[in-house]
């Protein structure tokens, strides 16, 4: 290292901005060298049409773990795996983007849920209701679509899970999403704040730091926080609540970062595709089924589930729903750990089946990851 100058320490400094530009041209040589490798996969595999035919979700799984195994800071993993997604979504992206339909509109947390799985190099479509991502997937305008299944504090998503009563689609994936709440508008100041309008359940998660901070501003529910955001864009007086993406979308500056009451509070949601996926190695499967014998209520149940317990299966949810096919029928919603293709669980699933008046796989996809 070279002697420090009397302007303290200015040689050092340029040696240490020196070898970081090495170390950048190299990072920067190494993600064309990907890219180039990734190009060759795509002509091995052939002309196979679409950037679908190209993403393996369980393979991006495997490697992403190999990161997080690998990583021995000073980086954290959260940033770590951020990186490596957006090099996986640019290289795939060169032959074509993913197309992935979402809960919209623009500037919520299911498209900040969209970016965080799949990078921010894809066609991110936004769509009205859950039904149309569904069916957007299953025309093949959308490569996979992105909706919510459950929160922390609000409980399951049921629209999305009667969707699979009748859909053909599986489950490709599963997204774990912190809610993080942030205070945005167009003016700096919280003494110009009048009103605050978000959709009520951002609203009531962040009522504790309201009633404190700006206990007199007026609170407007919205259909969506991108409603409330679009508002604040257009109106004097008027900030919003959402996510950091919603002030990206609608040029939005932050005020105040994570004023959301419980920091806990999370989202996961659910990544829909038209294939069953290959095990990756750490997998969940979530199952679809109904007991041939209502009247027997839980004992019934307890019974159908048996073959779990007996194989050594670990169930992580179940949640009941309306079968539709007649009044007081119902059908479970059942996530267990490991793939439906591998033993033990296959073996556990065959007995099922067996037991069960309706039955069916949902999907068996890589354990969220971050």
């Amino acid at each position: 290292m070279a002697e420090a100058d009397d302007k303290g320490g200015t040689s050092s400094l340029e040696e240490i901005r020196e070898r970081i530009n090495e170390i950048d041209e190299s990072i920067q040589s190494l993600i064309n060298d990907r890219a180039r490798i990734a190009q060759k996969v795509g002509v091995a595999k052939g002309d196979l049409g679409s950037a679908v035919d190209y993403y393996r979700p369980e393979r991006e799984a495997e490697v992403l773990r190999s990161v997080l195994d690998r990583n021995a800071g000073p980086m954290r993993d959260e940033e770590m795996l951020r990186l490596f997604r957006e090099i996986m979504s640019a290289c795939l992206a060169q032959q074509e983007p993913l197309k992935i339909g979402f809960l919209g509109p623009e500037g919520t947390f299911t498209q900040t849920a969209v970016f965080k799985h799949f990078g921010h190099s894809v066609r991110a479509l936004p769509f009205h209701t859950i039904d149309e991502v569904f069916q957007e997937v299953e025309s093949g305008a959308a490569d996979f679509g992105v909706v919510p299944i459950e929160n922390s504090t609000e409980g399951s998503v049921n629209n999305t899970l009667d969707m699979f009563l009748t859909s053909p689609l599986k489950i490709s994936g599963e997204i774990e999403l912190k809610i993080e709440q942030h205070l945005m508008s167009k003016f700096k100041g919280l003494e110009k704040i009048e009103r605050i309008c978000a959709h009520e359940q951002s609203l009531a998660q962040c009522r504790g730091w309201i009633r404190e901070t700006l206990p007199h501003v007026e609170l407007i529910g919205m259909s969506s926080n991108a409603a409330g955001a679009r508002r604040a864009r257009d109106e004097d007086g008027t900030a919003a609540i959402g996510p950091e993406v919603a002030a990206d979308v609608y040029e939005l500056a932050i005020m105040v970062n994570n004023i959301e009451d419980r920091p806990d509070n999370a989202t996961r949601f659910l990544v829909v595709g038209r294939k069953l996926l290959a095990p990756s190695g750490d997998d969940k499967t979530t199952i679809l089924l109904s007991t041939s014998d209502t009247a027997g209520g839980a004992g019934v149940l307890h019974h159908l589930l048996q073959p779990l317990a007996e194989h050594g299966i670990s169930m992580t949810r179940i949640e009941s729903r309306p079968s539709r096919r007649r009044k007081w029928d119902y059908v479970f919603f059942i996530d267990i750990e490991g793939h439906a293709e591998e033993s033990p669980v296959s073996d556990a699933l065959a007995e099922l089946e067996k037991a069960s008046s309706l039955f069916k796989v949902l999907g068996a996809y890589p354990t969220a990851i971050g």
